[in-house]
């Protein structure tokens, strides 16, 4: 496709330079992919009205990154609709507005009209905040990108879901009533973090058990141990379990007037809280697959991301330490095709769910399993058991540091959007499917990994945009933008970003072109969500049925629900 100028007089494609981003993904992700299904993610078509600059306001390849990921699952899905339905030639689509709204789906998404910043949407949440992580400011930014006793040194402290911990270990008490002003609170807490070096937060930290890490240049990040051996892995890998099992054939299923979802009869139990872990659920059961969410009801969650990477599922509570809930969740497990697993490596394990412990409880059933582990720092190196979230893989892999730079600043700034989560959760998804073509074809099981920082290291090996696109990303996006600071919050940095975005790119917002809504009677609202980014033909891709809050449903593969306004 020929380059076209954009209204602004600069040449700049975002198809072309997603299928650029194609070609450097099939070069790194190495034989993760099968060979036969190749082709067909070279075939992948972009659409896109988009001839002028990128749309974040960023200086990293999100689009394509993404796009180029959702290639691959098409391909990967194309190939499993030539194994179930006929094998015949089919065209597969990724339409790269979409890959863009899918990149901050959760902040597109509403709730009884009310989007992530509102403060009436939490009236239709259900609380899931039980330590008050999200709803106290202060103990919000305990999660907060500060600099350190040594100037331009960072450290990003992270209180998790819990905060007080955090908070203690620089000296702070767990809550402080009388501190509520956004200011107050960063220069309250920034003041104590400024009492230590990085390398003594990495310390306490550690002791501590906490998800902090020291904000490094990329070229830092590289030199690192854990670095050297992270960068020379491919974005997700996928491990045989076992070989002794024969292959599962898929099985095809139509719902009046949908062609074929091409994982129906697939099933998954997802164990997995946040973005991106639940971002590769959400994206199984788009194509089709019943997934059952599996959370407990003494584990905080986020409340608004429920709203987002629950479409699709049914959720249930099991306390998997209690021989009650670890009856029902194997119960559950005796059907399961794949284990999604997004905590922390050998979190699961000790519970008795790890992946070889799960091919053993299975191995009488006759068919094999596809287990697939998602975290913050890969799974092999000396960091691979560190707990982190978004903001620690951006921070750790030198994302935050190139974001600053693109502002104009020398200090690092947390990108807007969970970008990183849900392109990890498309590696995920990635993962899955390859697994389960494998099973079907081959038979055996599968064990698939990837990792947060995996996602950076790909999107920061496809580089940062030229210089000229930069500049002209700064000045097409508002001034308001390029304030922000090291310390300044990703609610405050998404906020910002949503403000300028919505005037530079109205279509992404405007209309149902790219987002629909209809009701959910697990939250009794309306819910907005963004639209389905792939499509293959002769299939239908799509959520059979609404979103619902975590804890929703029974635990059981029987009588699920097919929703007709979300079949329209």
């Amino acid at each position: 496709m020929a380059k076209r100028a954009s209204s602004t007089g600069f040449p700049y494609n975002i198809a072309e330079e997603t299928r650029n981003a194609v070609n450097s993904l099939l070069k790194v992700a190495k034989c993760q992919i099968p060979q036969e299904c190749r082709q067909a993610i070279l075939d992948v078509k972009f659409t896109s009205t988009n001839t002028g600059t990128p749309i974040f306001p960023c200086p990293f390849k999100e689009t394509e990154a993404v796009g180029a990921l959702k290639a691959v699952e098409a391909g990967i899905a194309l190939s499993i609709a030539n194994l179930s339905l006929e094998a015949r030639e089919r065209k597969a689509t990724v339409d790269l507005e979409r890959a863009s709204a899918f990149l901050f789906s959760t902040y597109l998404a509403t709730i009884g009209g009310y989007d992530k910043a509102s403060t009436q949407s939490k009236a239709l949440l259900k609380d899931t905040d039980l330590l008050h992580a999200q709803s106290d400011l202060y103990r919000r930014l305990s999660a907060n990108l500060y600099e350190t006793k040594i100037p331009g040194q960072y450290f990003h402290l992270h209180g998790s879901l819990e905060a007080t911990t955090a908070l203690n270990m620089i000296g702070l008490p767990g809550h402080q009533t009388r501190v509520t002003d956004y200011h107050e609170c960063i220069d309250l807490i920034e003041s104590h973090v400024k009492h230590f070096t990085a390398d003594e937060l990495e310390r306490m930290n550690a002791k501590n058990k906490q998800a902090g890490v020291s904000c490094l240049k990329p070229d830092e990040f590289k030199a690192t141990e854990h670095g050297k051996l992270l960068t020379k892995e491919p974005p997700w890998t996928i491990d045989t379990l076992e070989t002794a099992s024969s292959p599962v054939p898929f099985t095809t299923q139509q719902f009046e007037t949908l062609q074929p979802q091409i994982l129906a009869g697939i099933k998954v139990l997802e164990l997995c809280r946040i973005i991106a872990g639940p971002s590769i659920g959400k994206g199984l059961a788009e194509y089709g697959a019943q997934v059952i969410k599996v959370t407990s009801s003494k584990l905080s969650d986020v409340p608004f991301f429920q709203v987002d990477v629950n479409l699709g599922k049914h959720t249930v509570d099991l306390d998997l330490r209690s021989q009650e809930g670890r009856q029902a969740f194997e119960k559950l497990l005796e059907d399961a095709d794949v284990i999604l697993d997004g905590y922390r490596p050998g979190s699961l394990e000790r519970l008795g769910y790890g992946p070889k412990q799960v091919v053993e409880l299975t191995k009488n059933r006759g068919k094999g399993i596809v287990y697939v582990a998602e975290n913050c720092f890969g799974h092999v190196g000396p960091w691979a058991d560190r707990p982190g979230w978004q903001q620690i893989a951006d921070c750790a892999t030198g994302v935050a540091w190139e974001q600053g730079w693109f502002m104009g600043l020398n200090e690092p700034v947390v990108p807007p959007f969970p970008m990183s989560d849900y392109g990890t959760g498309c590696m995920g998804t990635i993962a899955a499917l390859t697994g389960l073509y494998k099973r079907a074809k081959y038979g055996g099981s599968y064990y698939g990994k990837t990792s947060l920082c995996q996602y950076d290291i790909f999107l920061l090996g496809l580089g940062t945009y030229s210089s000229e696109i930069q500049e002209q990303l700064r000045s097409m996006h508002d001034p308001e933008f390029f304030e922000l600071r090291h310390h300044d919050s990703v609610d405050e940095v998404g906020k910002r970003a949503m403000r300028t975005m919505r005037r530079t790119h109205p279509e992404l917002f405007d209309g149902d072109l790219h987002t629909k809504e209809t009701w959910s009677q697990g939250f009794n609202a309306d819910v907005k969500f963004v639209k389905p980014v792939v499509h293959i033909e002769g299939t239908w891709t799509g959520w059979l049925r609404q979103t619902r809050p975590n804890g929703h449903d029974e635990p059981t593969w029987n009588g699920w629900e097919i929703e007709q306004e979300m079949l329209a």
